[in-house]
């Protein structure tokens, strides 16, 4: 891989006396989608929060860029450009979406240019354009998660991170979702995606990192996560192709 964008380090993170992720290393090339997979529960959410400063580690350490960040607030993080786009959307619902939009942009590097962000969006996704003025909370799940994602991308962020943007939706959501995604990497954007459907995962990443445990026990491209027959079967849920290694 090229030259990381984000570096994480040995982190070990948890809540309260429990360790959720131990001695974890991951790396994030600039324009490139890096994906974290594995079962539910190992440590995907909580390494993403660990970036963005929402849990701080108690070990190891967290770069973008070369400067470290794990001790600085969140929003000190978003200044400095990561966008973090939660699992379940969590937009706010008694407010339209381009409110929930300008506060992405709030913590923005470039606060100025807002109004030309937004109608970036509005091209970009057209459910911005057509329900700007909508209560968020009136909308579908699937409308949610591409607002979230808009309202991710309002800060013009250096790194976007997105938690589990599949869950709960419909296939053919996950489709324009999988299309959105594959969009920003050829736009050159920035991803680190955490994510629970493995075939989506493999079908948008460069590279690939298998979490189990708290800890990363497998990593490649795509095309080599996916020929472990032994981790296809242990971790990932997915027969292994015919003819592999038993």
């Amino acid at each position: 891989m090229s030259t990381p964008l984000l570096q994480v380090t040995g982190i070990t993170a948890g809540y309260g006396r429990g360790s959720v992720l131990r001695d974890l290393t991951i790396e994030v090339p600039e324009r490139s989608v890096v994906a974290v997979i594995g079962p539910n529960g190992t440590g995907k959410t909580t390494l993403l929060r660990c970036v963005s400063g929402v849990v701080r580690p108690t070990a190891g350490t967290v770069a973008l860029a070369g400067e470290h960040i794990h001790r600085l607030r969140p929003n000190a993080i978003v200044a400095r450009g990561i966008a973090h786009v939660p699992q379940g959307r969590q937009l706010f619902g008694t407010l339209t979406v381009a409110e929930n939009l300008r506060l992405g942009g709030h913590a923005a590097r470039h606060r100025d240019d807002l109004d030309r962000r937004m109608a970036e969006l509005c091209e970009t996704f057209p459910i911005v354009a057509e329900r700007r003025d909508a209560l968020a909370g009136t909308l579908s799940g699937g409308q949610q998660q591409m607002v979230a994602i808009a309202r991710g991308l309002m800060s013009d962020p250096r790194l976007l991170l997105l938690d589990e943007p599949s869950v709960g939706l419909a296939p053919t959501v996950i489709d324009d979702v999988a299309k959105l995604v594959a969009g920003l990497r050829e736009s050159g954007r920035t991803v680190l995606l955490s994510e629970q459907n493995v075939p989506l995962a493999l079908a948008l990443a460069d590279h690939v990192y298998v979490i189990a445990q708290g800890s990363v026990i497998a990593h490649g491209a795509p095309g080599e996560i996916g020929d472990m027959a032994e981790i296809r079967r242990a971790f990932l849920g997915m027969a292994a192709p015919e003819g592999s290694p038993a």
